[in-house]
């Protein structure tokens, strides 16, 4: 026989475990509520109903945490699901299944961002495991809204403290204040919404939250090297003991290519007879073969470093690792910053002013874009104004020409006095 009692903390605290078998008292009020009595004398509340000709039983939560009140309310509600049509247990199930962000993390690295270069793909991981997993990791990928996403880039936006060292050795630390970073908090926010575009592809919600997130303005950094500055690069690069980063560092100039293409760099990329390099898609930025004609400086630092490096090792620049090239050339490129009076120089702003003495000798800005490597023409556009120069002499030669010629005035009194006399 069932038994049936109105429950209250105290029917539910005078309930005598049985041995052999956990057992239940339903409630009077809410049909289907019980509490169960297991025999280690453990009380929890559940939900027994029927929904499309099965029986189910459904948890509420263990006495005392969920009081008597809390269960009979939460019934209640699970009640008015079951009498619309809802089966709670599938739809608790499907909650449970449901993807979390850390899923969606997971998912875009492997089918996403292994389609990218490996510099970017690890950029990506970076931002996604340390930026917004902390954040976002547990809640689940439908639960993430618009505003979420602007907190979290206004977070990010204003930057960390970060440890710096206070002395040259490792040991001795302290914090720095934060450092406003809006643009790595634009590109996490093309990450997201890179993401969520591909959630919705997966079926794993029907909108993408950062869809129209704010982009924070961003001034792109103009570095160009002055013919001073580039007889004390070259200078300090001769003198330096480590020639193996000095010609990394002197291709980067001389090409305007970027250091990572440089490092990778291969004896059989380089035709020395036609003056052209070929990098593989696989270490350019645009995902392309990129064909660059190359001058006599640099194949003479091929020619070079094939007598140095053994015969059968492929690399240009050979790393420490065998079998790898050099993986990084940072401590090589502090030094040079200090002995050539270069302390705000990147080695990237070698290729911005590999660009300007393209612009100054007269090439196009499709040119450049061909020779580094554009995937875009709004990329090349930003030494547009470098053309300021040569546009500006032909302004001025079209005005010397139009320009009204000088007469000569004579001076009447002048001549008359000069009759008299």
């Amino acid at each position: 026989m069932v038994n049936r009692l109105r429950l209250n903390d105290k029917t539910v605290r005078e309930q005598i475990p049985e041995e052999d078998r956990a057992y239940q008292v339903f409630d009077t009020e809410i049909r289907g509520l019980s509490i169960r009595v297991m025999p280690s004398g453990e009380r929890s509340f559940v939900m027994d109903y029927r929904f499309a000709g099965r029986q189910r039983r459904m948890a509420i939560g263990r006495w005392p945490e969920w009081s008597v009140t809390a269960a009979r309310e939460r019934a209640r509600d699970l009640r008015r699901l079951i009498d619309e049509g809802t089966d709670p247990m599938e739809e608790r199930d499907t909650l449970r299944e449901a993807p979390r962000f850390n899923d969606m993390i997971e998912r875009y690295l492997i089918e996403h961002a292994s389609t990218l270069t490996p510099l970017s793909a690890s950029d990506h991981k970076s931002f996604l495991t340390k930026l917004v997993a902390p954040h976002w990791g547990n809640k689940l990928v439908t639960e993430i809204t618009p505003h979420d996403v602007t907190k979290l880039l206004n977070l990010i936006a204003e930057g960390r403290a970060r440890p710096s060292k206070a002395k040259p050795n490792n040991r001795a630390r302290k914090l720095q204040g934060r450092k406003p970073t809006p643009v790595r908090a634009n590109r996490v926010g093309e990450v997201l919404r890179k993401m969520f575009n591909l959630a919705i592809q997966w079926g794993w919600r029907t909108d993408n939250p950062a869809a129209g997130f704010k982009k924070r303005v961003e001034t792109a950094r103009e570095r160009f090297l002055s013919h001073d500055e580039i007889g004390r690069l070259a200078e300090v690069l001769d003198a330096a003991e480590d020639q193996r980063a000095a010609g990394i560092i002197r291709i980067c100039m001389l090409t305007g290519s970027r250091v990572g293409e440089v490092r990778q760099a291969q004896f059989e990329q380089f035709n020395l007879e036609l003056g052209i390099w070929s990098k593989p898609a696989a270490t350019t930025k645009q995902r392309k073969i990129h064909r660059v004609p190359i001058s006599a400086d640099v194949a003479a630092i091929v020619r070079q470093r094939a007598l140095v490096v053994p015969k059968g090792n492929p690399w240009l620049f050979p790393g420490d690792v065998p079998g790898q090239p050099v993986k990084e050339i940072r401590r090589f490129w502090v030094k040079v910053q200090r002995e050539a009076d270069l302390p705000d120089v990147r080695i990237h702003d070698l290729r911005h002013t590999f660009a300007s003495l393209l612009v100054s000798g007269g090439a196009s800005l499709e040119m450049i874009g061909k020779l580094l490597g554009h995937s875009q023409m709004q990329t090349t556009l930003r030494y547009a104004h470098l053309m300021d120069s040569p546009l500006r002499a032909g302004v001025d030669a079209v005005a010397g020409m139009f320009r009204p010629r000088p007469k000569i005035v004579h001076d009447a009194d002048a001549e008359k006095e000069a009759k008299r006399a």
